[in-house]
């Protein structure tokens, strides 16, 4: 089995739901066990920011799927929750990003790993270092590379369980 890292994320309708719901899909799936679950946060967008706030979560996989497998679990998974890509960095149901698996490095053109900005948004690297505060990118600990981002527009909201529907 392979370890693996998605962040989620989704600024439309019942934000809790559809994250919730991915969750539900991902432990649902042949070859794939969500073993953890980071805090949800509340933060501003990024790129496009006239859109609303994102809750965002990041969950550790075991799979015994490919990376490039799981990607197309994880888009597969965001066109059955109505996910429309209309504009890049815009407005979305959910999100699935596969953000590290098994500390591979691939370098694809739909499937960059660890994921390109990953050690650029607090969104991401903050519930990330919640649940994997030791893990190594670039030879540095994960909890280290959050606390040197601005984590000025996220605020924790607690467990995915405890937010209200």
């Amino acid at each position: 089995m392979s370890t693996a890292y998605l962040g989620l994320g989704g600024n439309l309708g019942s934000r809790r739901q559809y994250l919730a719901d991915a969750v539900l899909a991902l432990n649902s799936g042949a070859g794939i066990h969500v073993e953890k679950i980071s805090s949800v946060y509340q933060t501003k967008p990024v790129g496009v920011v006239d859109q609303p706030d994102f809750f965002n979560l990041v969950v550790q996989v075991a799979s015994s799927l490919t990376a490039r497998e799981l990607l197309v679990c994880c888009l597969q998974i965001e066109t059955k929750l109505g996910r429309v890509r209309a504009e890049r960095w815009g407005p979305r149901t959910i999100d699935l990003d596969v953000l590290w698996f098994d500390g591979v490095p691939l370098n694809e053109a739909d499937l960059v790993l660890p994921h390109p900005r990953l050690k650029e948004r607090a969104f991401v690297l903050v519930p990330l270092a919640e649940i994997a505060p030791t893990l190594l990118l670039d030879g540095v600990r994960v909890d280290e590379l959050a606390t040197r981002l601005d984590q000025s527009g996220l605020q924790l909201l607690g467990s995915l369980d405890s937010l209200p529907a």
